[in-house]
């Protein structure tokens, strides 16, 4: 998956920034009187956030595996594209 520690270290901790929003959001559930509109807003958050960490392990996928020397089952620039078609598709 990532290519080095720091990349994996980078990971984690878009994971635990997601928890912590969704941390929020179930606080914010809890309250008796809670603003739907605050609610949607940190919905919407935390679905940004899921959207990027999958595109970023979705094209560490796409550059380590599919275009690595050992499995060139794609040419770099078919590779390029899928990748801009998944971002595009996940924002």
């Amino acid at each position: 998956m990532a290519k080095t520690e720091r990349d994996r270290e980078k990971l984690v901790h878009r994971v635990k920034r997601i928890k912590g929003q969704l941390d929020r959001v179930e606080r914010t559930l809890g309250e008796k009187d809670h603003n739907c509109s605050e609610v949607l807003m940190l919905l919407a958050a935390v679905r940004g956030g899921i959207n990027g960490l999958m595109a970023e392990v979705l094209e560490d996928h796409i550059r380590l595996h599919l275009l690595s020397e050992q499995g060139r089952s794609l040419t770099p620039d078919l590779g390029e594209e899928l990748i801009d078609l998944v971002r595009a598709y996940l924002k």
